[in-house]
């Protein structure tokens, strides 16, 4: 069945498909690789109308990040682009898009991207509206040469779409019981002993155990927290599935009542499934972030055109929040700096994208850790699953 929401996103594919034929040829134009769904064409509209007649647009999706990411490290590697193990051959060995001027990446491919120099950071002139940007999402992307955090880091992307890790649950089973969750701490209740189905991530996993027992997804040392390993094992007993593509299914067909992933992919899902409800964990969850990054080539550095540099802007007003919110499954990172009668009321009475201020000062982004740290995850981790 189709709903409003489904109904305007299969229009808006064919109004994509219209709108990505911009010719990017001009030196006043914007070439954008983007993911997937994460801009919806409504807005892609609007910016058009924007432009001067000199001023052209050209936007390519892409189905995933990794897809992403590969294209960075094709374009950084010119050598291996032009002398590749493989010569030119149409539909054999396609040759790449040509480097763009934006291009979409997660936050959690940034460290490796600045660590391989397949990316440029940003000048604070070539983002207007810098300043308005809500501190945690500024420290977010301003990395050192290394992609950790650091204050006084380069601005290595620009935030422009963000989500969270939710639990998703199956009403009608829980009317049984008697009660919903509401906090990480139901995974661990008796009645939910091999009924749970949870993304295959060691960060997610051992992250909403450490919020359990009231420490951070970004813990350093795992051996300070006593308790850890003993609560981890008892989640263990509780899973029956871990897998990243594959965590919803069984709670359609009921094999299993909850399961823990991705807002993008969850929301989407309770649009068209009455009984499925979903609900972000009152003390905190994991955000993720969409963000423009700059390609980077080992012989070139670029400056972002006035064209781009409006597109930037324009993705953080007023229109594009509320765009960006309520058809990409995301939402802007200007949510909240944005005076909230002007925000839709679709939006504000959605406790999933607008979310409860407190519960989001709880919430946190996946920073990346140090080598002996990341040992650490990965040991526990490689423990716990072999138990």
């Amino acid at each position: 069945m189709f709903n409003r929401r489904s109904f305007l996103l299969s229009l808006g594919t064919i109004a994509l498909n219209q709108l990505l034929s911009g010719c990017g040829d001009s030196e006043n134009g914007l070439d954008i690789l983007l993911l997937k769904g994460s801009i919806p064409p409504q807005l892609l509209r609007l910016f058009r109308q924007q432009l001067s007649k000199t001023q052209t647009l050209s936007l390519k999706p892409l189905a995933n990040l990794k897809e992403l990411f590969k294209l960075l490290e094709t374009w950084h590697d010119k050598d291996a682009q032009n002398s590749g193990f493989l010569p030119y051959l149409p539909l054999v060995n396609p040759q790449p898009p040509p480097v763009s001027d934006l291009l979409t990446l997660g936050d959690s491919w940034l460290t490796q991207a600045i660590q391989g120099q397949l990316i440029q950071p940003f000048e604070i002139s070539e983002i207007p509206g810098w300043e308005k940007l809500p501190p945690r999402w500024q420290a977010l992307v301003r990395r050192d040469n290394k992609g950790k955090i650091a204050d006084d880091g380069q601005i290595w992307g620009v935030p422009y779409r963000w989500g969270t890790t939710l639990i998703v649950y199956d009403e009608n089973q829980f009317q049984k019981l008697g009660w919903t969750p509401t906090d990480w701490s139901d995974l661990w209740r008796e009645e939910l002993r091999d009924r749970l189905a949870i993304i295959d991530q060691p960060r997610e996993v051992i992250g909403l155990t450490l919020k359990k027992l009231g420490q951070s997804y970004n813990t350093p040392n795992l051996r300070d927290i006593s308790e850890l390993k003993s609560q981890l094992f008892a989640l263990q007993r509780q899973v029956k599935y871990y897998s990243n593509k594959h965590y919803l299914q069984p709670l359609l067909v009921e094999d299993v009542w909850l399961s823990v992933g991705w807002s993008t992919d969850i929301l989407p899902l309770l649009a068209n499934n009455r009984n499925l409800k979903a609900v972000i964990p009152q003390s905190g969850t994991a955000i993720w972030s969409d963000l423009w990054v700059k390609p980077s080539l080992k012989t070139k550095e670029s400056q972002l055109s006035d064209v781009a540099k409006k597109w930037i802007e324009f993705c953080w007003q007023t229109k594009s929040v509320n765009l960006i919110s309520l058809f990409t499954d995301g939402t802007s990172p200007m949510i909240y700096q944005t005076p909230e009668k002007d925000i839709e009321k679709e939006i504000k009475n959605n406790p999933l994208l607008f979310i409860n201020q407190e519960i989001s000062k709880k919430s946190e982004f996946l920073y990346p850790l140090s080598k002996e740290s990341q040992q650490q995850y990965e040991n526990l981790w490689k423990e716990m699953r072999n138990s």
